[in-house]
């Protein structure tokens, strides 16, 4: 009897230890190539990303069905510039792109490649900034909105 709770202690602290281990080892391993949190997931369908366009700033689109495009600030994020584009026509945006988003590495590629369709469709869908983030493109994605916000601004929709 002394010697199974022995071994049932032993067994115990051997788990304890490993899981500790495990978990340890699951806070130490990064997203990217620096720490990068999660936030809210975003499950959609994600369409093209949008290339860099040109910038046409001041007035909104015109009734005759015509588009105008508008480029957001540049937006520093700690993996790189993002910058957001949007095109207006009859006072709703009908497309979203990016003109800069991190393209230092791989996983930068990688990350944007599902995260920026996704953000793109999502302005769309909201027509306003009030997105939410991509899980796992956290940065990229707080850059987005604050290049949005400033789109929006120039089209005056916000």
């Amino acid at each position: 009897m002394v010697s199974d709770r022995r071994l049932t202690r032993r067994r115990l602290a051997g788990v304890l230890i490993g899981t500790a281990a495990a978990v340890g080892g699951l806070f130490a391993y990064p997203t990217s190539t620096g720490h990068a949190s999660l936030r809210a997931v975003v499950v959609a369908s994600g369409s093209a990303a949008g290339g860099g366009t040109t910038s046409t700033s001041g007035t909104a689109a015109a009734s005759d069905g015509s588009s105008t495009t508008y480029t957001g600030d540049v937006v520093d994020t700690r993996w790189g510039p993002v910058q957001v584009t949007i095109t207006v026509s009859g006072g709703r945006v009908v497309s979203a792109g990016t003109a800069q988003v991190p393209n230092g590495n791989p996983r930068d590629e990688e990350i944007n490649g599902y995260a920026v369709p996704v953000l793109n469709q999502e302005v769309v869908q909201a027509q306003s900034d009030q997105i939410d983030t991509v899980s796992g493109a956290t940065v990229t994605s707080d850059g987005y909105i604050g290049s949005l916000q400033s789109a929006l601004d120039a089209a005056h929709l916000r």
